[in-house]
């Protein structure tokens, strides 16, 4: 196999570098796109790194004032002084197409990182010591950071802009609603006309004690949701599927005793009802992942699967404080854990435009006052989550 050259281009650095120097108005055209590590000279990339300092402080940018600043710092003789200046200077006509020019620039950076980072997870997923969780995590961060550096001013939007969407979006809305829900159905009507549905880019915390119906009200907003036709992923960090279903099966059915079920002493009328409740419940399209071992990034990845799919239009996630935080193994304590996989979720809604239904511990404070009312304060191990 041949050997992979690094995508690079230092002409075309120069002549981007040149029309910053020449053209007082070229520096606000890139600074929103290029940072001194887009360049892969480093005499490029040093020149640039002043270039945006003095942009930031605001100062004026030419030969002359670039040139006393590199003396100042004793590196104007590592660029090559005033000649390789004016060398870069001489390449520019004008600043037209710029912009282009720098966005083919920080393609060719991305380009440069894709095949480092691809390299370093070649160099993890061969070494046997290495746990292959964290070499998951480490291909998962990889990913969202070049997702991060193709995004530049793409998110940006004028007011225009911004009033056209959102007057489509009340649209659709409009166009869409069934008796006032615009987002997925909560089977509760008080709490439909409350919230209009679960909404597309939410996250919605439901927190309460141990042992109180968390995971049991999650399944009925799944039930319900699924029921008006939506694709739902659950994953289920505390109990096994098949614990799930239990639950599915005694709320669709009304005669059937718990205990028979759980004691496998089942009449047949039992057995009659358990059967067919099965049989409408698995019509429904819900996805169920029991894996106990499930990260933010685990659940973003196949949730994005599942949506490539058509299969995705909201996950709900038992319960945050149980997700796997091997991939945050940099933070230095379990609140800011606990913070970044909350953030996590919050990106995932808004990512993949979904309502992301997070279930959260609370504290003890709570049953030491006497209506046992929660406050968004008593939210379990951090702060973030509110």
């Amino acid at each position: 196999m041949s050997e992979i050259t690094n995508p690079q281009d230092a002409e075309l650095e120069e002549v981007v570098l040149g029309a910053c120097l020449l053209e007082s108005k070229a520096i606000t055209l890139v600074a929103g796109i290029l940072r001194p590590e887009v360049f892969y000279t480093e005499t490029n990339r040093e020149i640039y790194a002043a270039l945006q300092s003095m942009y930031h402080a605001g100062r004026v940018i030419d030969i002359m004032t670039i040139k006393e600043k590199f003396a100042r710092r004793g590196k104007l003789e590592f660029i090559g002084g005033l000649y390789t200046l004016v060398r870069i200077s001489s390449r520019v006509v004008s600043s037209a197409h710029l912009e282009y020019h720098a966005r083919i620039l920080k393609q060719k950076y991305i380009r440069r990182e894709t095949i480092l980072g691809s390299h370093k997870l070649l160099a993890l997923a061969a070494d046997e010591t290495t746990d292959i969780d964290d070499t998951l995590a480490d291909a998962h961060s990889l990913l969202d950071r070049l997702e991060k550096e193709c995004g530049t001013t793409e998110h940006l939007r004028s007011m225009l802009q911004l009033m056209e969407d959102t007057i489509k979006l009340i649209e659709v809305r409009a166009a869409s609603n069934k008796n006032g829900v615009t987002g997925l159905p909560t089977g509760f009507t008080d709490l439909d006309r409350l919230t209009c549905g679960w909404q597309a880019g939410d996250m919605i915390v439901i927190a309460a004690r141990p042992a109180v119906g968390k995971t049991s009200f999650a399944l009925h907003l799944a039930r319900a949701a699924a029921s008006a036709g939506y694709h739902i992923a659950i994953f289920s960090l505390e109990m096994l599927g098949e614990r799930l279903g239990d639950r599915w099966l005694l709320a669709a059915t009304t005669n059937v005793n718990p205990d028979n079920v759980r004691s496998g002493q089942l009449t047949p009328s039992e057995q009659r009802q358990l059967h067919e409740a099965a049989a409408e419940l698995s019509r429904l399209p819900i996805h169920i992942d029991d894996n106990p071992s499930v990260s933010m990034d685990y659940v973003r990845s196949s949730a994005k699967l599942l949506q490539s799919k058509g299969e995705c239009d909201g996950v709900i996630i038992d319960y945050l404080q149980l997700c796997d935080m091997k991939s945050d193994r940099n933070n230095r304590n379990r609140e800011q854990e606990v913070a970044q996989a909350s953030r996590k979720a919050k990106m995932l809604a808004k990512e993949l435009n979904i309502p992301v239904i997070l279930l959260s511990q609370l504290n003890r404070n709570v049953e030491g006052r006497p209506d046992s009312r929660p406050s968004l304060s008593d939210l379990r191990e951090s702060g973030a989550i509110e």
